[in-house]
């Protein structure tokens, strides 16, 4: 069971542009948004998180389900957050520049969580139906900082740890250009977690399964780019989308774990030497009621398994994946998949094996009846070469060696 909520407040905001120039972005923006929002925005905006306030836009003009995007949400994230068509308090100085806009609601918004876990047959030495609440709560901010920034903000409390830190982040810059007579998008993503920036819900970031039960026992194997690197890395990429068909995004991404001194040192451990590349590159289209994209992900990286120095281990992970949406009115269909490949090279030990492979496959297929229910089949499977130390045999989370 899934409780979200949100909760908004009045705060304010600055910012220095000229009057002239925002008003052009401000309408290449739109512009931008309606390219996909044919058939997809309603009319009237009946829920209120933290962008549906300053859009306009009820959930279901960027959403089918949260957090799966629409078209027109994959529009908003790729346009830098800053399309806006909520009222604010706009001031002058005598030149004419613009030099204060207050939001009259503050983008902020609440999600609370609660759960409760049954094992047909309960962990040894544990209690069986276990309740969290909350599960997950998070606290979420974002929108348009400037004409050409804006920027995703998650801070999560997690009920076991007693911990509230940043989970998710990604702050963007983004602007319009002609290239090759055709318009493009370019931008850079300021962000913590590789994927998180990405505008299709089949990369690991944002893809199924959406939420999860904190006690259930889960595989212990996942690839690189498959969560392990979340808000423990700090990452600058730069993005290009091209005539709405050609997009590509590369960058790098650096060691910035939360919760331990710094600078780092011998004590700490999963350590990128130097960055770690990262590439993206997908190929959208559109035609009558679908909506198709497929392309290619993935991240390398050399890892220091403890201190920050010595030999390094490996891992180069090389993924494909799909996105695939049809509309039947108000109804959909969407099709995401993604199979990720990760090459290890374990220099450094911590391996039985001097090499190793990991194959990760997931996809859901989801009905969509309006924006209140969705039916979901969603096959996974993660695969790999066995290896006792690094895969230890287990009866519960273990592997199978």
């Amino acid at each position: 069971m899934v409780i979200v909520c949100a909760l908004l407040a009045g705060a304010a905001r600055a910012a220095l542009a000229d009057r002239g120039a925002r008003d052009r972005e401000r309408a290449n923006a739109v512009r931008a948004v309606r390219v996909y929002a044919t058939r997809y925005v309603l009319a009237s905006a009946r829920l209120t998180p933290t962008y549906a306030r300053q859009t306009g836009l009820a959930c279901s003009a960027c959403h089918t389900h949260f957090p799966e995007l629409t078209p027109t949400g994959r529009a908003f994230k790729l346009n830098g957050y800053v399309f806006r068509r909520s009222e604010s308090l706009e001031g002058k100085n005598p030149e004419g520049q613009q030099s204060l806009l207050l939001n009259l609601v503050a983008p902020v918004s609440l999600m609370f969580q609660t759960s409760y876990t049954s094992l047909k047959k309960a962990l040894p030495g544990t209690q069986n139906g276990t309740v969290l609440f909350p599960d997950q709560l998070s606290i979420f901010t974002g929108g348009e900082i400037t004409p050409h920034v804006g920027g995703f903000l998650q801070v999560t409390f997690d009920p076991q740890s007693g911990q509230l830190g940043v989970d998710n982040a990604d702050f963007r810059f983004a602007t319009h250009a002609n290239l090759l007579s055709k318009r493009a998008t370019l931008g850079l993503s300021l962000n913590n977690n590789p994927t998180v920036q990405d505008i299709w819900n089949s990369t690991p970031a944002w893809g199924f399964p959406y939420g999860s039960s904190a006690v259930a026992p889960t595989p212990g194997a996942a690839t690189l780019v498959d969560g392990t690197l979340g808000q423990q890395v700090a990452g600058l990429t730069g993005y290009t989308m091209w005539n709405d068909r050609v997009y590509g995004e590369f960058g790098a991404y650096r060691s910035a774990p939360l919760g331990i001194e710094r600078p780092l040192d011998s004590s700490a451990t999963g350590v990128i030497k130097g960055a770690a590349p990262y590439w993206r590159i997908a190929f959208p289209n559109v035609w009558g009621q679908n909506y198709l994209s497929v392309g290619t992900y993935g991240i390398a990286a050399s890892v220091f398994p403890a201190g920050v120095a010595g030999p390094t281990n490996r891992f180069t992970d090389i993924a494909v994946d799909l996105a695939y949406m049809h509309s039947f009115g108000p109804n959909s269909f969407t099709l995401d998949g993604t199979w990720i490949h990760e090459k290890q090279t374990w220099t450094a030990g911590g391996a039985a094996n001097a090499t190793n492979t990991l194959r990760t496959f997931r996809m859901d297929a989801m009905y969509h009846v309006g924006t209140r229910y969705a039916f979901t089949l969603a096959p996974f499977v993660t695969r790999g070469t066995s290896d006792s130390l690094l895969y230890a045999a287990g009866p519960v989370s273990g592997s199978r060696t």
